[in-house]
């Protein structure tokens, strides 16, 4: 709707914005908002659980992404409505911090809206609104809190439960087992006591992919997985017993920089200088050798010559090697990274058992393997086609980061719906502490709760009505952990059942919706500017029109 701010002076009106601008304003930005928000939100409803649907995502160049992940899908939509943005970054805060629920996140956040939407219709103010919608955030993180039971390192099987139930309705589902014993070795493995405080980190965790063999044929390497080639023809391809120098600086001699020359004017000096040349390249490979190393990982080039003697000495080297990799490397190895020849010793050198040149689905690959006590791990994706070991990669990702936020608080919750049923069922009770119109919103916050195990239910082809109805009079009965079983559509107790999720999903996904929402519904003007290549230009697509 075209609305200029205007000026009456002396009854000739003045424009004030630019030609081209539009404006919405009242209820009706705010109704704009609400529905952009919830089309968001819809867009991603019918991939929730087990049950729920993968998107195809085609972009302009027609690549292809197929998924349930709500992260991805909200990302590769390229949504332009401004308050649908806010709902992408809703699903980005969710996916950096705790890496999984960025769909339930989603989901909370345009359940809220819509039912705020229903009291405006009310005419509530939207600040009384957002002030109740604030409580009954509090008050649903204390119950989410309180619901809670503990977890550490130690409780593998409940760590392997946190894997499969993130995994769960990916294409990764039929491997999910296996997928999940990998994810908490490998979260076993990198987990470090620092001043009696676990801290893992999940970059120490390499995820590589590689097409061809089953899912199932996913393994964890205990070191590092490099994607180079050995330099050399000549050189070993296999060792064992690796000692490996990690080398930031080129094994080849310098460049001349800028437009400095060196004159020679004779023949003599030319051999003495390629013969110097050629020197300081053998006592490079010297310091090598000295220093006992049979291995050379190096993150710039290796000259011809330097390859030559290496491999005369039987050293196994890669040049060209990611800085993200040789960091890995260390970690892995327990070696350190050198950024000087000279300064490379025994003591600096790395350690693993074998390291060997395999061809993985037609590539060369350097497998760095039994390494001591590696604090780097790599997980080796396998899978039929590009779009499985894709989704396999989000499954694994997913994994590794929730069992990640599960040790962080060491909480974890039953899944199902429960602990979103819990939540409503106290925030109704908490709701008649209240007199005034507040009341209204935090019942407005229960019943939008409530949406997660209805989504659940309508993806599995259930009567969500039926089914709500009996989960409220189980938890009624204090049964907290009883969830629906999307699977037999009993209302059943979740954590006999395996279905765990951790504790910080939960609350995130309770913060960043209740936060957007907020936010959401303070808006009560957009102005939009005209673009500059026509005055016509006007808000974008789906705004106030």
């Amino acid at each position: 709707m075209t609305n200029p701010i205007m000026a009456n002076i002396g009854g000739q009106p003045v424009l004030i914005l630019s030609e081209g601008s539009t404006r919405s304003k009242g209820r009706e930005a705010q109704r704009n908002n609400i529905a952009a928000a919830k089309a968001v939100a819809d867009a991603v409803r019918s991939t929730l659980g087990p049950k729920g649907m993968d998107k195809m995502l085609v972009d302009s160049l027609g690549d292809v992404v197929i998924t349930n992940d709500g992260a991805t899908i909200l990302d590769e939509m390229q949504i332009e409505h401004p308050a649908a943005k806010m709902m992408v970054e809703v699903a980005k805060t969710q996916d950096k911090s705790v890496g999984d629920g960025t769909t339930t996140a989603v989901i909370i956040a345009g359940e809220l809206l819509k039912k705020a939407g229903d009291l405006l219709d009310q005419e509530i103010h939207p600040t009384v609104i957002t002030k109740g919608f604030r409580m009954a955030k509090e008050e649903a993180l204390k119950t989410m809190n309180s619901i809670a039971d503990n977890v550490s390192i130690s409780d593998d099987k409940i760590l392997e439960q946190i894997a499969i139930t993130a995994m769960t309705g990916k294409s990764a589902e039929k491997a999910s087992d296996v997928l999940a014993k990998i994810a908490v070795q490998a979260i076993k493995k990198v987990a470090e006591d620092v001043d009696g405080k676990l801290e893992i980190n999940n970059d120490n965790i390499k995820i590589e992919k590689k097409e061809g063999d089953a899912i199932n044929d996913t393994k964890l390497i205990e070191g590092v997985l490099v994607d180079k080639e050995v330099v050399h023809s000549r050189m070993p391809k296999k060792i064992k017993d690796a000692k490996i120098a990690l080398i930031d600086c080129a094994l080849e001699v310098k460049e001349l920089e800028g437009d400095a020359k060196i004159s020679i004017d004779s023949p003599e000096r030319m051999q003495a200088f390629l013969d110097n040349e050629e020197k300081m390249l053998k006592d490079m490979t010297q310091k090598v050798i000295k220093c006992g190393a049979n291995v050379v990982f190096c993150q710039k080039g290796i000259d011809d010559t330097v390859q030559h003697y290496l491999a005369k000495s039987g050293i196994l080297a890669a040049r060209r090697v990611k800085k993200s990799d040789m960091e890995m490397l260390a970690k892995a190895t327990g070696g350190k990274i050198v950024s000087s020849i000279n300064d490379l010793t025994s003591a600096e050198l790395g350690f693993a058992g074998i390291v060997h040149e395999k061809k993985v689905a037609g590539d060369e690959m350097i497998f760095v393997e039994q390494c001591k006590l590696p604090k780097a791990v790599t997980i080796l994706i396998r899978g039929g086609t590009a779009h499985v070991i894709d989704e396999v990669e989000r499954a694994m990702e997913d994994a590794v980061k929730g069992i990640i936020s599960a040790l962080e608080l060491g909480k974890i919750v039953a899944g199902g719906g429960s602990p979103e049923m819990a939540v409503a069922k106290e925030l109704r009770k908490y709701a008649e502490t209240f007199k005034g119109r507040e009341q209204l919103a935090v019942i407005a916050f229960a019943d939008a709760m409530e949406i997660i195990p209805r989504s659940l239910a309508e993806n599995a082809g259930l009567d969500p009505i039926d089914k709500l109805a009996n989960m409220r009079s189980e938890h009624e009965k204090n049964n907290r952990k009883h969830g629906l079983n999307v699977f037999t559509g009993e209302i059943e107790d979740m954590s006999v059942l395996g279905v765990i999720e951790p504790l910080k999903i939960k609350l995130q996904a309770i913060k960043s919706a209740s936060e957007a929402a907020e936010m959401i519904l303070r808006i009560d003007d957009i102005i939009a500017s005209g673009t500059r290549e026509s005055a016509g230009g006007g808000m974008p697509p789906g705004m106030g029109m």
